[in-house]
C-alpha cells in the first residue's frame, strides 16, 4: 500500500472539496502503448490515438472513495484521471428510484451516461419468465443459505467476542487462591512473571483458534454461494438467453463509449445482483471505475455487511456473497465511523484478524484509495483497521502488498 501526502483544501464546498490525490502507476499502461500506437497509425486516426493512448494510461485503475451524499470528491478524482467525455454511471442500488440521478448529471457537468441495470434487468425478466423464476429460485437458495450460516455465525462470534474481551489476569478463583498463598515464594523464584507469560500465551492462542474457526466458516459460506452460482449458470445458461444477451450487448456498446464508469451506492445485494446478471465483471475488465458505498463494496472479493450500531442491537460482520473482484485485497467498510464500534479495540482486532489478510479499509466521507492494478494507495486522512483493533495508517511513500497486510 502506498500512502500519497495531499494538500488540504481551506473551503469545503461541494464544487472542489477534499484533497488532491496523487496519480498512480499503472501497471496495463505500461504494457499496451506499443501496441495501440500500432493500431492508430493504421486507421491514421489523431483523435482515436489521443483516446486509445488515454484508456492506455489509466486502465486497471480502481478508485473508491467514501460516501458522496455531503462530501463530494467524485468530480475531483476525474479531473485527477484527465476524463473529459462521458462517465458511464450505474445507479442500480437505488432500485426503482435508479434514474433520479439530476444531482449525479450536475456533478458530472452532465456527461453522465446512466446504465440503468435495474430497468434493464426488470425488461429482461418481463420477456423471459423462464429465467425470472430460475432467478428467484437461486435468490431463495441463497436467503436459506444465509440463514443457516448465521445460526452458526452467532455462536462463534459470541465465543469470540468473550476470548477477545478477555484478560489473561483473570484467572479463576481456585488459582488466585492458590497464587495468593505462594505468592512470596513466587515473588522469590520468578514464577509469577512466567506464569502471566503463559497465560498470555495461552489466551492468545485460544483467540487465534477462535479466528480460524471463523475463518473457515466464512470460507464455507462462500464455497457454498459460488456452488449455487456456478449451478445457475450452468443450468440456465443465462448468456445464452435472447433478452438477456441483447441487454448485455447494449451496455457494453454504451461503456464502450465512455472513458470511466463511476458505481453509486444504495441496497448492496440489488446492485451485486443486476450487475451479476449482466455480466459487469467482465464488461469492467480493463477500464477505470471509481465507485463508492455499497459500489465499493460489491467490487472487493466479497462484500461484508457490517454494523455494530443496528437498532435491534450489535450486530455480526457477515459475508453476504461473492463480489465481483475487481478490488483485490480490500474489505470495503463504508460510513465505518457510523456503523463500527472503533472505540471497542478488542472488537475491533477480531474484526480485522478474521478479515486478514485483506485490508479493512474505513471509506468515511472524504476517504480515496487507488488500485493501480498492483498495489493500493490511501490518500492522506484514509484509514484501515489493524490486527491489534487500532485505526492505522501508512507512512508516506511506504508501500504495501494488498496481500500481505497484518
Amino acid at each position: 500500500m502506498r500512502r500519497n501526502q495531499n494538500n488540504v483544501h481551506d473551503s469545503l464546498s461541494l464544487e472542489k472539496i477534499g484533497r488532491q490525490s496523487g496519480q498512480c502507476r499503472s501497471r496495463r499502461g505500461r504494457t499496451r502503448p506499443q501496441s495501440m500506437a500500432q493500431l492508430c497509425q493504421r486507421c491514421h486516426a489523431p483523435a482515436q490515438h489521443q483516446w486509445m493512448r488515454f484508456m492506455a494510461e489509466i486502465a486497471s485503475k480502481i478508485i473508491l472513495l467514501g460516501p458522496q451524499r455531503n462530501a463530494i470528491t467524485l468530480t475531483e478524482e476525474l479531473e485527477n484521471l484527465g476524463v473529459t467525455g462521458k462517465v458511464a454511471v450505474i445507479t442500480a442500488g437505488w432500485q426503482e428510484r435508479e434514474d433520479d440521478d439530476d444531482d449525479l448529471q450536475d456533478a458530472l457537468g452532465r456527461n453522465a451516461v446512466n446504465l440503468s441495470l435495474h430497468r434493464r434487468v426488470d425488461a429482461v425478466f418481463e420477456a423471459d419468465r423462464d429465467l425470472f423464476m430460475a432467478h428467484r429460485r437461486r435468490q431463495d437458495q441463497l436467503r436459506l443459505l444465509r440463514d443457516l450460516y448465521n445460526v452458526r455465525l452467532d455462536a462463534y462470534i459470541s465465543a469470540a467476542k468473550a476470548l477477545f474481551h478477555h484478560s489473561s489476569k483473570a484467572a479463576p478463583l481456585a488459582y488466585r487462591t492458590y497464587a495468593a498463598s505462594t505468592a512470596q515464594f513466587a515473588a522469590r523464584s520468578g514464577d509469577a512473571e512466567d506464569d502471566a507469560e503463559d497465560n498470555e500465551a495461552m489466551l492468545s492462542g485460544q483467540r487465534d483458534g477462535a479466528v480460524r474457526t471463523l475463518r473457515n466458516l466464512d470460507t464455507d459460506h462462500l464455497g457454498y454461494i459460488r456452488e449455487i452460482h456456478d449451478r445457475f449458470e450452468k443450468e440456465v445458461q443465462p448468456a445464452e438467453r435472447p433478452a438477456l444477451r441483447e441487454q448485455r450487448k447494449q451496455v457494453a456498446d454504451l461503456i464502450s463509449d465512455c472513458q470511466v464508469v463511476a458505481i453509486a451506492g444504495g441496497h448492496v445485494a440489488t446492485l451485486l445482483g443486476r450487475m451479476r446478471l449482466l455480466d459487469m465483471a467482465t464488461l469492467l475488465a480493463g477500464r477505470p471505475v471509481v465507485a463508492w458505498s455499497a459500489g465499493a463494496m460489491v467490487l472487493a472479493e466479497r462484500v461484508v455487511l457490517f454494523h455494530d450500531r443496528p437498532p435491534e442491537g450489535p450486530g455480526n460482520a457477515e459475508v453476504l456473497d461473492v463480489g465481483l473482484g475487481l478490488a483485490p485485497g480490500v474489505v470495503a467498510l463504508p460510513h465505518a465511523t457510523k456503523r463500527l464500534a472503533l472505540d471497542d479495540m478488542p472488537r475491533m482486532a477480531m474484526f480485522a484478524q478474521r478479515f486478514s489478510p485483506a485490508m479493512c479499509l474505513a471509506l468515511d466521507p472524504y476517504a480515496r484509495a487507488h488500485w493501480d492494478g498492483q498495489e493500493w494507495t490511501l490518500a492522506d486522512g484514509t484509514w484501515c483497521i489493524d490486527d491489534s483493533g487500532r485505526l492505522a495508517s501508512r507512512e508516506v511513500g511506504e508501500s504495501l502488498d494488498p496481500n500481505s497486510w497484518v
